[in-house]
């Protein structure tokens, strides 16, 4: 098992995405979605500004990966796709939102949080979400704390990633004292906005 953290830049429930009873990371941070195997943990911490550096916004552990094809197509996951009239942030910000027809050369992109201005293809997001992989990372057993991000205990803070990118490169002792902590937290899902 590895454990893979970052900085959540956005906390807004896009990515990653903790509604509906999954948790799933569809868009951004290509690298760890093209590199995570089942079984591993991904987490995010708090960004500087609101003042949660240092706090766990999110963990996951991974039970399932699959396609941006498969993850539309999948009917467990079709809430996951985005409404943007609709009034509550849960379907505002679906991350399910590529996927390809027949015949496609490109990924389309609905109408999200990773669109432009109107609803129109972002085609720096498209690039960037779909350009290295197309796996989606879902996970059953996880936190998603929002603004109500515990504090990391000091004795873990080294997995406290500043910064773009992700730290991956653990110890297994590292790893298991992690695993512990998270496991503490109970996996109980969406907790906090």
């Amino acid at each position: 098992m590895r454990i893979f953290s970052y900085v959540v830049e956005h906390d807004l429930g896009f990515a990653p995405n903790p509604f509906f009873g999954t948790c799933s990371l569809a868009a951004c941070k290509p690298k760890i979605r093209q590199t995570a195997a089942e079984g591993d943990i991904v987490m995010g911490t708090g960004a500087a500004l609101p003042k949660l550096a240092g706090h766990l916004i999110y963990w996951m552990k991974i039970d399932a990966i699959t396609d941006f094809n498969g993850y539309w197509a999948d009917p467990q996951f079709r809430e996951k796709r985005p409404d943007m009239r609709a009034p509550g942030k849960m379907h505002r910000y679906g991350d399910n939102i590529y996927h390809k027809e027949q015949g496609d050369a490109d990924y389309r992109q609905e109408d999200s949080f990773h669109s432009a201005m109107g609803g129109g293809l972002s085609i720096g997001n498209r690039t960037r979400d779909t350009e290295t992989t197309s796996r989606v990372l879902i996970g059953r057993r996880f936190d998603y704390f929002g603004e109500d991000a515990p504090r990391i205990p000091d004795h873990l803070s080294d997995f406290v990633k500043a910064g773009p990118g992700h730290k991956c490169r653990f110890k297994p002792d590292r790893v298991a004292a992690m695993h512990l902590w998270l496991q503490s937290l109970g996996g109980h899902g969406y907790r906090g906005r």
